[in-house]
Formats: structure tokens, C-alpha cells, sequence
């Protein structure tokens, strides 16, 4: 009776919170062929680009995307492969908090943060810049940004520097997940707090929301996905240029998504903690109650959740468990942590279960901490705190793990060093 009851006010308390914001906008489904039709061409796939005149064949266009999905999926090292950014710098200026809702109390904070600057009480922050790998039609969008957390340098010089890319969900302002960067500070972990493609300082003036992240527009979609991901491998690559030697992602919602698929295309990210963790992108899209205004315009046109699922299928942590085999199975060594809710409406539990037995029958090196709440009472008093306790706690254990196995095969080398010099075993 009591759990019940408590079901039943979690999933009141969840629905109220995904129906406040009122500026959702149901837009069409669009192909979005331009989006992906680039790459293809550039990337010696111009056999799967389609037909110029195939939007106006609904079967015919299905056809052709679902043929880029599986190409993209059987070549995934390509599509999340990238050359190396040459304009990596630093930029210091005032943070400000991009709200993607028009509610009273955020537009009051908002106007606050900037009254506070203007008057000079505000201090600057620093932020990594550079241009994305990915091109859209839009400058703002294209130029990648990472507010930067650096720790404080540890007093003992052979430790390693350690660094985690922190990716918030899905229509974040620019100050969420700020605190769990200086919390990693605390641990002498450093942290770079990635802005995902078309979010806060790159969102495109056109909109309110962080729309184009997630849509109707199938290609558009799939080209934010591959944004994203490469944009946290060449924060990789500029914090291995500054001398970091470990490297790890987290992820929230749709930040989880996009972690889980640069860690399955990049052995550096051996630290990967997974905040609402799911199977398949278009499964969340279509059953999950913040999206239902994307399902809307998606099925007005005719399509159901299998068929979202294929078009979907290159942008799917479902489609790449395979990489995340344990280093016994001759997989990368990664360390990894799944988050979920009990009462999630965003990221369904069922999913979230999915993921949990493929990582069991992967032999993954993880562990799974549960929330007895949703997905957007995350957020609130008081189980914020009990999922940044699960994070933090997990980030802590997994760097000193890494810096226990540096410390051990730096001792390995040096024994057998001293052995050779002795004379004790053959070189």
C-alpha cells in the first residue's frame, strides 16, 4: 500500500515538473537528407547518398535512411572519427545562464547574473573553445564551448593529472552540473563542462529551446549526435595536449547518450559515469512523456516506435555494446557506472533495465546505483544529492584506481629495472 502510494505521487510529482515549461513547439517530420548527405560525400560513402527528388516518395526516403543508418552503424569508427581541432584557446568571460524556459523566477535569474556582471560583481570564468568537426549552417553552433575547471596542483609532483568531460541533459542552462565540476576539483580531479550541440551559448537566436539537439528532422538529429561526440573527443585531444594522463565522461540524459557513444569509440575515456542510461534513441524519443511533442510530429506522418528505431539505429548506445567488452574479453579497460530512476517517465525504466542485463551478459567492468524518483526529480531536494553522492563517489574510487595501477606498473618497471642491473634475470 505505501509503495503504492508513493509510485503514485512520484509519477504526479514527474508529470507536473515535464509539463511546466509551455514553450515546446511540435514541429513536422522532416528527412533531413542535407544533414548527413555532406559526410557521406566526404567520407567515400557517396553510394548511399539518395536520389536528389526522394523526399517527395515517403517509403522511398524511409528506405534511403534507414540504408545510411546501417552504413553508418557498420562504419561507426568513421562516423565518430574526426581530425584533430587546430584552434584550441582559451576565452575568459562572464557566465551567463541561457535559460531554455520562459518561467518568471528563471528570467528573474537570468537578468540577475547579468545586472551582476554589468556592475563587475560577477567573476569571469574561462571557457575552451574551438571549431567542431562537424559543420552545420549554424557559426554559433559550430563553435564548440567547455567552461573549464582546473584543479589546483597536487603537492605531489608524480601524480597523475586526471580530467573528466561533463556532458548536463538535454535543454541544460549553462550552470547546470557547475557544481559537480568543482566537486571533482575537490577530489584534484579537473573538469571540462561541455556545452552539447546547440545548447546555451550555441544555441542558434532563432530559438527558445535547445530544439535541434532532438527533433522531427531525423538527419538533423543524427548530425547533433555526431557533433556531440566528436566535440568530447577533441576536448580529449586538448587536455592530453595540457598534460592530463586519464581521462573520463559523464553524462545526464541525453548527455548520457552522447558519453556512451564517444567512450565506445575512444579507449582514452576509461571513467564513464552513465546518469539516466537507456537503449535505443529512438525508443526514449518515442516513449518518453518530455519528448511527446517530437513523437506528435513524427506520427502525424505515420511512423511508430520500430520504425524510429531503425531511422535511429547509428545514433543508439544499443547498436555499439560490443565495445564496452571488459579487458578480459579483449575489450578497453573502462570503469562504469549506470544510473537510473524507478519512476523515470523520461527514460523509461524499462529501457533502463535493457541496459543493465546487456552490460551483464557483456562482462562490462560496471556497477548500477538506483533512484527512487524520475528522471526530472533527479533534480530536486532531496535526491540530488543522493545521485551527485552516487557519482561523486563512484568518480572518486575509479580515479584512484587508475593512479593505484599507474603507481603499481611504474613499481613493476622499476623492479625489474633494478633486477637487470643486477644481473638476476635476462634482458
Amino acid at each position: 500500500m505505501l509503495s503504492n502510494w508513493y509510485a503514485r505521487r512520484m509519477y504526479a510529482w514527474e508529470t507536473r515538473l515535464t509539463m511546466r515549461d509551455e514553450n515546446r513547439i511540435v514541429r513536422p517530420l522532416e528527412w533531413g537528407f542535407e544533414w548527413v548527405v555532406p559526410f557521406l560525400k566526404s567520407h567515400g560513402f557517396a553510394d548511399a547518398v539518395p536520389a536528389p527528388d526522394v523526399e517527395r516518395d515517403h517509403a522511398a526516403a524511409e528506405a534511403a535512411m534507414l540504408r545510411i543508418n546501417e552504413l553508418l552503424a557498420g562504419h561507426s569508427e568513421v562516423f565518430f572519427g574526426y581530425q584533430r581541432p587546430t584552434d584550441f584557446r582559451l576565452e575568459a568571460r562572464h557566465p551567463r545562464l541561457f535559460p531554455t524556459n520562459v518561467r518568471p523566477e528563471t528570467l528573474a535569474h537570468d537578468a540577475a547574473l547579468q545586472q551582476q556582471a554589468a556592475e563587475g560583481k560577477l567573476e569571469p570564468a574561462q571557457f575552451l573553445r574551438f571549431t567542431s568537426a562537424e559543420r552545420t549552417p549554424y557559426p554559433e553552433n559550430d563553435l564548440v564551448n567547455a567552461r573549464w575547471y582546473p584543479a589546483p596542483a597536487h603537492k605531489d609532483p608524480a601524480r597523475p593529472k586526471q580530467a573528466i568531460v561533463v556532458l548536463p541533459q538535454w535543454n541544460a542552462d549553462a550552470f547546470s552540473h557547475n557544481s559537480l565540476c568543482t566537486l571533482f576539483n575537490r577530489m584534484g580531479v579537473s573538469a571540462l563542462r561541455l556545452s552539447k550541440p546547440y545548447h546555451d551559448i550555441r544555441r542558434p537566436t532563432e530559438l527558445e529551446r535547445s530544439d535541434y539537439a532532438v527533433s522531427a528532422n531525423i538527419g538533423r538529429t543524427i548530425s547533433a549526435c555526431r557533433q556531440a561526440v566528436v566535440d568530447i573527443r577533441c576536448c580529449v585531444d586538448w587536455l592530453e595536449e595540457q598534460g592530463y594522463e586519464h581521462f573520463g565522461v559523464l553524462g545526464t540524459s541525453l548527455g548520457s547518450c552522447y558519453a556512451f557513444l564517444a567512450s565506445a569509440h575512444d579507449a582514452r575515456l576509461r571513467v564513464n559515469a552513465f546518469n539516466h542510461a537507456s537503449t535505443a534513441f529512438g525508443d526514449v524519443v518515442w516513449a518518453g512523456q518530455s519528448t511527446r511533442h517530437i513523437r506528435q510530429g513524427l506520427e502525424e506522418a505515420g511512423l511508430t516506435q520500430e520504425r524510429l528505431r531503425a531511422l535511429w539505429a547509428a545514433i543508439s548506445p544499443v547498436s555499439y555494446y560490443d565495445k564496452y567488452q571488459s579487458a578480459e574479453a579483449g575489450g578497453p579497460d573502462k570503469r562504469v557506472l549506470f544510473v537510473y530512476a524507478n519512476y523515470d517517465l523520461t527514460f523509461p525504466r524499462e529501457y533502463s533495465l535493457q541496459v543493465v542485463e546487456a552490460a551483464r551478459r557483456s562482462i562490462l567492468n560496471y556497477e548500477v546505483r538506483v533512484l527512487p524518483c524520475g528522471h526530472y526529480t533527479t533534480g530536486e531536494t532531496p535526491y540530488k544529492f543522493i545521485d551527485g553522492w552516487y557519482l561523486g563517489w563512484f568518480v572518486y574510487r575509479a580515479y584512484k584506481a587508475l593512479r593505484e595501477e599507474k603507481a603499481s606498473g611504474l613499481n613493476s618497471r622499476a623492479t625489474r629495472k633494478n633486477e637487470v642491473a643486477e644481473g638476476t634475470v635476462s634482458r
